[in-house]
């Protein structure tokens, strides 16, 4: 038997292997979503928006409107296609919480995250899948959650 060896480029995984074939398939390594989003323009990236043109739509909005597009972005961005299901009184969905007029002088700043049943105290379009997100995008974006809540 003879062997050949490949290096597999960094990034990818073998799909899959045909050994009647001997042809090798390469797919990119899932990356976890912490590292692909990291600003807001990174989103628009991941879900094929043109920033352009998410300028421009929103133009004529005022500051809140536009935070507000921008964390229904960022949200479905970061669950990756995860819907809540509002049926599923047992399903957590999280939501980052903020603390607002803070002592420290900066008035709003990123404060825990909070886990919650169907008696939903913030907007369906707004929870996460894991806490792991909430806290995350509290941390990441908390200038647009800022103006989203403020302004």
């Amino acid at each position: 038997m003879e062997t050949l060896k490949i290096q597999i480029p960094e990034g990818f995984q073998v799909e899959s292997f045909d050994k009647l074939t001997g042809e090798v398939k390469l797919s990119p390594k899932p990356k976890n979503i912490l590292e692909v989003i990291k600003t807001f323009s990174d989103v628009l990236d991941y879900l094929g928006i043109d920033e352009d043109e998410f300028n421009e739509n929103n133009d004529e909005l005022t500051q809140d409107e536009i935070a507000y597009r921008q964390i229904k972005l960022i949200v479905k961005a970061l669950n990756e296609g995860w819907v809540p299901d509002w049926q599923n009184s047992n399903q957590t969905k999280y939501f980052p919480w903020f603390k607002m007029g803070s002592s420290s002088g900066s008035g709003f700043s990123y404060d825990d995250y909070d886990g919650w049943d169907t008696d939903s105290a913030v907007g369906s379009r707004l929870c996460f899948k894991s806490r792991e997100l909430a806290e995350y995008a509290g941390k990441q974006f908390t200038e647009i959650y800022k103006k989203y809540m403020t302004i």
